[in-house]
């Protein structure tokens, strides 16, 4: 291009000019060239692609669900109106709302379809996950006995079965564990020991008190009932044949107090002889 731009100039006046202008257009142009050709090698001629994991943030993930659900949607849409396909689409959002699309009048019957469709008949995907999860519960249960058996012979060398292969290390690791285990035993033993004490000594508390409330009940039973029986006489009616025997109750005993202090003399021999005492 250069060549024929300056045989196109060179007979006018600002050839020089002209010259220059189209020297500093073909920089431009080449560095262009060089930028394109740069970025085609650095993007391999595409759009960057997304990272296909899943989207940390949560508004960059709804926002990119909502986008590309409408664009499922029309993808199906576009699949059944230009290629007259039956399409189907159900699709659950991460919080539970469905989004459903069928090219039929009625969803239902395009899933009726594809179930007497496969009525009968197993897909290979299906065979290779039932493969999958056999062989990986093959493997899980093969894992589990392993734990198991270890388990058992280390239950057996801590009953003291089993040590002849030991090392001096393995048979010291024992026996720290049992002391620690021995220890932890005679923890909970003193525990629920002082417990019992504990209890023991409420009850033993709670019977002192009943025993003296009882007692108590018990030394005040007969002066109760002196007060009851007094109190059972003064409010009987008394007869006047009873008052004259009280009467002569109280009068006979007078007179034996009276006698009974009456000053007698002994006389000891014959009378006249003896002396008195």
């Amino acid at each position: 291009m250069a060549p024929a731009a300056v045989a196109a100039v060179e007979g006018g006046e600002g050839a020089q000019q002209q010259l220059q202008i189209v020297e500093a257009m073909e920089v431009d142009m080449e560095a262009a060239a060089a930028a394109v050709e740069k970025k085609k090698k650095t993007t391999g001629g595409r759009r960057g692609r997304r990272e296909m994991r899943r989207i940390e943030d949560a508004t960059s993930r709804q926002v990119t669900f909502s986008k590309r659900r409408s664009g499922l949607l029309k993808k199906a849409f576009e699949l059944g109106v230009l290629c007259d396909a039956e399409v189907a689409l159900i699709v659950f959002s991460p919080r539970g709302r469905l989004y459903e699309y069928a090219s039929a009048p009625d969803l239902q019957k395009t899933i009726d379809r594809y179930l007497n469709h496969t009525k009968g008949s197993t897909p290979a995907n299906v065979k290779a996950l039932e493969t999958a999860g056999a062989q990986m519960c093959r493997s899980e249960s093969t894992a589990l006995k392993q734990k198991i058996d270890a388990i058992e012979a280390y239950q057996r060398k801590l009953s003291g079965e089993g040590l002849q292969s030991c090392s001096a290390q393995e048979l010291q690791e024992l026996e720290l564990q049992l002391e620690k285990s021995l220890s932890n035993i005679r923890q909970k033993k003193e525990k629920k020991m002082m417990d019992q004490i504990l209890e023991l000594r409420e009850k033993e508390e709670k019977l002192l008190r009943e025993n003296s409330v009882l007692r108590e009940e018990y030394m005040a039973l007969p002066l109760l009932e002196l007060a009851t029986r007094s109190v059972e006489a003064a409010a009987a009616p008394r007869s006047p044949v009873g008052e004259e025997q009280a009467e002569e109750e109280n009068e006979e005993e007078e007179r034996r107090q009276r006698y009974m202090d009456v000053e007698t003399d002994l006389v000891i021999g014959r009378p006249g002889t003896s002396s008195l005492q």
